[in-house]
């Protein structure tokens, strides 16, 4: 009888993926800067969705529709661009990675203590209710805040944490979030990892007696339920709005969303394009909490961190020309420290870790968090893409095993930018 229970769990997974039967995904290479520009134009010309962005020296990997394949092959080679199969069979692929989520949740075994599980991916009500169990565990130094509602009425949840409940107006804020792009599953579990270092089990006394923290593990509730029901690339929002294909294609790429040089680069004019910016900015309620979050405290927010995946990148602004800030130099050499002390406790066979501009390391484009919390005078700004194995994986994601590593490692280059952002900037008010 339970044979046949884990066979029907199985078939009811597998068959979410029939979207991606005949895609293919390929790693592609660029050597050149030439080379990564005519790639901009191929992304809407072929439908091409990129799970990581190449950059000079680290390939990145894109998903392709069938009926695009051949041509997009064709013109990969008339313009010198190295590529390879990364994926022959998507749906193979996924499929693959739901066994693996599915004998995970199957072996494991409750262990006390422990309210947030890092050995498989976690749905949004198991992460809600973490953060709901700190703030009545922990009620002196944590809280939780429902920043506003999604576009199908969750809410959008955050907690804050600080021994002076944020009246202390010396202490510089630190604020993290993940998953504004829904299928990013390794950036919730690095949030709520840093929770968990702030309040559960603290080694570093000195982040909590320094800093007010707001860490908000999922900023598109609406998006990452539907890539657990429905969709596991789902990428965006899933609202629409007055365009008369959004109902067709709903969602908006939020973090193309940001009122800062709004879609003038990088983005789709279409919905049914993966980076579609919406209407206008800030049209998504899901980018509005975190604007008023940075507004709210915008004389303290010393460190705002954007976390994505994958890639293993830490990039600031501007995304949207590769120019650099007045405060550039601050950036990278913040910027290196996070990825030195990240990659001291990184495995030898995850991908170092590339530090840069972003409009100059990965691609340009507008209206995103980093650029946008920078614009308004968050000193220190950036967007992480998380890691993924090189290679030599059979499916698609980071296997559940890995995730507790990457929180491990990662909280460490959240260490280092707390410590620097207030050496650098202890009286910003």
């Amino acid at each position: 009888m339970k044979w046949f229970v884990i066979v029907g769990i199985l078939s009811m997974a597998f068959a979410k993926h029939e979207k991606y039967i005949g895609w293919k995904s390929y790693y592609i290479g660029v050597s050149t800067g030439d080379q990564s520009k005519a790639l901009g134009p191929m992304m809407q010309k072929y439908e091409l969705d990129f799970l990581s962005h190449p950059a000079e020296g680290r390939e990145g990997v894109v998903l392709v529709k069938p009926q695009h394949q051949a041509a997009f092959v064709k013109e990969l080679e008339a313009e010198g661009i190295g590529y390879r199969i990364h994926a022959d069979d998507v749906k193979e692929k996924l499929d693959y990675d739901d066994q693996l989520i599915e004998a995970q949740k199957r072996s494991t075994t409750s262990r006390h203590g422990s309210r947030m599980p890092y050995d498989n991916y976690q749905e949004l009500q198991v992460i809600e209710d973490y953060l709901d169990y700190i703030a009545e565990t922990y009620p002196d130094v944590a809280k939780v805040v429902t920043g506003g509602h999604s576009f199908n009425n969750h809410p959008i949840k955050y907690i804050k944490i600080s021994t002076t409940n944020f009246e202390d107006e010396t202490k510089p804020v630190i604020v993290i979030d993940g998953t504004i792009h829904a299928r990013e599953w390794i950036t919730p579990p690095t949030v709520t990892w840093a929770i968990h270092k702030l309040v559960e089990n603290v080694t570093e006394p000195d982040l909590l007696e320094r800093f007010d923290w707001i860490l908000v593990p999922v900023v598109n509730p609406d998006g990452y339920k539907y890539t657990f029901d429905k969709d596991r690339f789902w990428r965006k929002t899933r609202s629409f709005d007055t365009h008369p294909l959004s109902l067709i294609c709903r969602g908006v790429d939020a973090n193309r969303n940001f009122d800062f040089v709004f879609n003038t680069v990088g983005t789709d004019w279409s919905p049914c394009g993966e980076t579609y910016p919406g209407r206008h900015g800030f049209s998504e309620p899901e980018t509005r909490v975190i604007r008023d979050i940075l507004h709210e405290h915008l004389a303290r927010v010393a460190l705002y961190i954007n976390l994505h995946s994958f890639g293993s990148m830490i990039m600031y602004p501007w995304g949207h020309d590769g120019s650099l800030s007045h405060n550039a130099l601050g950036l990278h050499t913040v910027g290196i420290a996070m990825a030195t002390a990240i990659e001291s406790k990184a495995l030898p066979y995850f991908p170092r870790y590339i530090v840069g501009n972003t409009g100059l390391i990965m691609s340009f484009s507008a209206g995103a968090a980093s650029d946008y919390a920078h614009s308004i005078g968050v000193p220190l700004s950036y967007a992480y893409e998380l890691p993924a194995l090189a290679e030599g994986y059979e499916g698609f994601h980071l296997e559940p095993k890995y995730i507790e590593q990457v929180c491990r490692e990662t909280w460490e280059g959240f260490v280092v930018g707390a410590r620097r952002a207030g050496d650098l900037f202890p009286n910003k008010k």
